[in-house]
C-alpha cells in the first residue's frame, strides 16, 4: 500500500513505552538503585541491563526475589562496585597507561640522544634489565614498534622544539 501512496490508519493500539525517556531519566526516577553507563541502564546491586524504555519492566525487577537478595549482599559489602560498558572502559586513560606511554617515549627519546640504535632494545640482556629496574620497563614494545609508533611523536615533537627556538 505504500508504493501506491496510500498510508494505512494510525493503530488504536500503541505499544505502553515511553518514547523520549533516557537512561538518565530513569535513574533520577529511581534514585541509588539504578546507574546509566554508556546509554543503557545498569541495575547497580545486580549488574544487569535493564530496558529502561519500559518503566515495568524496571518495578518488576526491583520486586523481585533475586534483586532483594543480591541487594542485601551488595549492602553488606564495602566495595561498590559499577558494572560499565566496554566502550566506557576502553576509553577510559588510567594513569598506568599515559605513564607507559611517557616511559616508552623518554626511551626512546634518550635512545636517539645517546645514538644508540633501536635495535639493541630488542637484546636478550636490555630486557631483563628494564623489566627489573624500570617501572613499566617491561612494557617497552620491540624496535620495530617503537620506529613505527614512538619515532615519529618523538621527531614532530622536536621539530616543533626547533622552530620556536629560531623565531
Amino acid at each position: 500500500m505504500e508504493r501506491f501512496g496510500v498510508k494505512s490508519a494510525p493503530s488504536r493500539n500503541r505499544s505502553k513505552t515511553a518514547l523520549y525517556v533516557t537512561p538518565q531519566d530513569r535513574v533520577t526516577e529511581f534514585g541509588n538503585e539504578l546507574h546509566e553507563d554508556g546509554g543503557k541502564l545498569f541495575c547497580t546491586s545486580c549488574n544487569v541491563v535493564l530496558n529502561h524504555v519500559r518503566k515495568s519492566a524496571i518495578n518488576d525487577h526491583l520486586k523481585s526475589k533475586t534483586h532483594t537478595k543480591r541487594k542485601a549482599e551488595f549492602e553488606e559489602q564495602n566495595v561498590r562496585k559499577k558494572q560499565r560498558t566496554l566502550t566506557a572502559s576502553l576509553q577510559c586513560n588510567s594513569t598506568a597507561q599515559t605513564e607507559k606511554t611517557s616511559v616508552i617515549q623518554d626511551f626512546v627519546k634518550m635512545c636517539l640522544e645517546a645514538n644508540i640504535p633501536l635495535e639493541k632494545a630488542d637484546h636478550p640482556s636490555v630486557r631483563a634489565f628494564l623489566s627489573r629496574y624500570v617501572k613499566n620497563g617491561s612494557s617497552i614494545p620491540k624496535s620495530d614498534q617503537l620506529r613505527k609508533a614512538y619515532l615519529p611523536d618523538g621527531y614532530d615533537n622536536e621539530n616543533q622544539l626547533i622552530n620556536t627556538e629560531d623565531r
